[in-house]
Parts: C-alpha cells; structure tokens; sequence
C-alpha cells in the first residue's frame, strides 16, 4: 500500500477522480433514466457506450482521414471536427439505444411478460453487441488520433489543469444540467416522470407510453455516447469489450446514488471516481476494477436503496 502517493499527489488525485466520475455520470444516466420508466436494468448500455466510442473514432479517422500520426489541428478546424465526431457518438449511441428498446424490450412488454425475460433479453442484447463488434474489429483495438493538444491551461499549486480534463468537467457538467433541466421542466419530461409513477394512470391520461420509453432510451443514449466521446478524448483508444469495466462502474455508481435518481446518478459517479483513482493510487491500478465490485457489495449490502434513492423516491425519472 502506497499512502505517500496520495499525500503527495493528493490534488492531482482529486482532479482526476472528477474527471472519470462525470464520464461515469454520463453512462450513468443511461441506466437510471430506463430503470426510472421501466423499473429494469438496460444491461446493454454498457455496449451502447461502445458504439459511441467507435462512432466518435471512425469518424475521425474515416471521414476527416486523420492517424495515429497526423498532427493536432487548431482553430476552427479543431472545433468543427470534434463536433462531428461528438454528434457522430450522441447520434449512434442514442439511435443504438432506440433499437434495443424496439428489439429487446417492446415485444416483451407488449405480452405483458415479466422482468426477468426483460433481464435475459438485455444480456443477450449486451452479448450480440459486443460480440458483433468483436467479429467486426477482429478484436483488434482502435486507437484515436490526437487531434487536440493537450497543453496545460493553467496550474493550482503543484496542479495542472490540462485542457481535456477541463473539456470533460465543463461540457459533462453542463450536459448533466440540461438534462436535469428538461426532466423537470418540459412537456416531455413531466411525461416521462408521469410515466415512472404510473404507467396505468398516464395511460388513462392520454401519454403514448411508448413514444414516452423511446424518448427516454434516446436521451439516455445520447449522454452514454457523450461520454463515449469524452473518453475517447482523453484515453484515445477503444476496443470491443470497453463497455464491461465502464458500464459495471456506471451501473454502480448509479446504484450508489440510487438508482432512478437523476440528481443520485451524479453524485454516485462523482463518488465512485474519487474512490477508484484513490484506491488505484494506494493499492495499485491492478485492483481498479475489484474497487468497483467492492463498492457494489458493500452498497447492496447495507444501503441498497443508495445514497439519495430512498430520500427522493418521488422525483425518481
């Protein structure tokens, strides 16, 4: 165990933590706005973060024909290529999203089966995915040409705030905002708050529920494939299987802040990528990922309902 890494490093620690906790927030979302409406766990997120990722890089290398040793670009045509590649993942991680619900859930719901074949079905969903991707790719890893550079804007102290962790705080900060704005605030997202309390009374109402379900699934994918962006800003590489280890953290971190709860996906990721890059830093990158199992059990364990699910049970999405 390693405590002088963190004494020594403690801010850049903290830094760092915020950083991987808001892409969790993000994938988080994907989770908690679906359980919200339909009481179940959309297994396949985690595969739709990984289209996004793959969208994002294609585009990249495809249609803009950048390398792995391309120089970083500047300007306007730094800013015009990120955005393509960032609506590029938002759009195919959201579509993605639309189409598991069409194919893995609507079917099921419509026979009026139980949760458990919705359970199956997303597994199954999530396996076809990533398999697919791996059949595609060969299992061979992509890796994202560098078109920013990443100079430090400015430092605190011993602290350098580099420009892509500042990209990936700002806009996933303000992503988060916008949703949390438009499920409290809109038509649309009264419908789907009605339709996570009762989707019998909506019915009566005069809510098309499903209409209502895919709606949620497209916002949920597109803060997944959001974050499929942010990483690969900032990691610079995916593969088939990127969604295992990142999905299962998301999908704790909104278990943590309770899941179905907007405002609980945040402050469970924010959490949860504190702890990570801390532990990480103490025991080892080796035992990142047995942090995250550790973190469910123990939330399972004594505080299923998560950090803010029981107190706001109501405002769930």
């Amino acid at each position: 165990m390693n405590f002088s890494a963190v004494t020594s490093q403690f801010w850049s620690l903290l830094l760092a933590g915020v950083a991987i906790g808001f892409i969790y927030v993000l994938i988080s979302l994907g989770y908690t706005m679906v359980y919200g409406v339909l009481r179940l766990i959309n297994f396949a997120n985690s595969e739709i973060f990984m289209v996004g990722t793959f969208a994002s890089i294609i585009v990249s290398r495809n249609f803009f024909g950048y390398n792995d040793s391309s120089d970083t670009i500047h300007g306007f045509k730094l800013y015009y290529t990120l955005a393509a590649c960032l609506i590029a993942a938002m759009l195919m991680s959201g579509v993605t999203a639309v189409i598991v619900e069409l194919v893995a859930y609507r079917r099921l719901r419509a026979k009026g089966t139980n949760r458990l074949a919705s359970l199956i079905s997303a597994i199954g969903t999530s396996i076809v995915l990533s398999e697919g991707a791996r059949i595609l790719t060969q299992s061979r890893p992509l890796a994202s040409p560098r078109l920013l550079d990443k100079f430090f804007v400015f430092n605190l102290g011993t602290v350098g705030f580099r420009i892509d962790i500042i990209i990936v705080i700002v806009f996933a900060a303000g992503l988060f905002f916008a949703v949390d704005r438009f499920v409290n605030k809109t038509l649309l997202g009264k419908a789907i708050r009605a339709v996570s309390m009762s989707e019998d009374t909506s019915r009566l109402m005069g809510i098309n529920l499903n209409r209502v379900i895919s709606a949620t699934f497209f916002i949920g994918g597109l803060m997944t494939g959001a974050a499929a962006f942010l990483y690969d800003l900032v990691f610079e590489n995916t593969r088939f299987n990127i969604g295992f280890n990142l999905g299962l953290a998301a999908f704790t971190a909104a278990v943590l802040g309770g899941i179905g709860n907007l405002r609980g996906a945040f402050f469970g990721g924010i959490t949860l990528g504190l702890i990570e890059v801390f532990a990480s830093a103490i025991f080892g990158a080796q035992w990142q990922a047995v942090t995250v199992f550790v973190v469910l059990v123990l939330v399972l364990l004594f505080k299923p309902n998560g950090l803010f699910g029981e107190a706001i049970q109501q405002s769930r999405v």
